[in-house]
């Protein structure tokens, strides 16, 4: 791959986390008593990567192409959109992922138990190999609402080179 042309994207997304609904981080269910509140099923990981490869692409952010008030999007799979977005312009187009980073914020649970799951859907999502993704868990220290587990937070840094 020739990254002498590398474009970055950075993405970011935060969620309040509520009862009733599933914890997901990047397609992986973590064990919790509560999860993302959106409209689709939340997924603050996926979101953020795919606003990072949007941003690195030039070509929009998440919420133009999924907008929160289109009922199409109800309930979505996180993961199908970050497949759509990889389908319909990653692969298409002249770029190729380099890496990507992550970083998620919050209280509980602890995302190093999951790390290599989600690595490894994101992976396969992006189609890309494990190695080229990495996510590191981060706590609020107590600070805020993420800090208070009240909320999740997911950035992401997606580095693009011509293919």
């Amino acid at each position: 791959m020739n990254s002498s042309d590398p474009r970055i994207g950075l993405g970011r997304d935060l969620h309040r986390l509520v009862p009733g609904r599933p914890f997901l981080l990047g397609g992986v269910r973590l064990d919790a008593d509560f999860g993302e509140a959106g409209h689709s099923d939340g997924d603050v990981l996926c979101h953020a990567v795919i606003d990072a490869l949007l941003g690195a692409m030039g070509i929009g952010d998440i919420g133009e192409f999924f907008p929160p008030d289109d009922y199409r999007w109800k309930d979505a799979c996180s993961v199908d959109l970050l497949k759509h977005c990889v389908d319909t312009w990653l692969y298409p187009g002249p770029w190729r992922i380099v890496n990507i980073d992550c970083v998620v914020s919050c209280e509980k649970p602890a995302v190093l138990p999951y790390r290599a799951a989600i690595r490894h859907s994101l992976a396969r999502a992006l189609g890309v190999e494990d190695e080229r993704i990495f996510v590191k868990g981060k706590s609020g220290e107590g600070l805020g609402d993420i800090g208070r587990g009240m909320a999740v937070e997911a950035l992401a840094v997606c580095l693009l080179g011509r293919a």
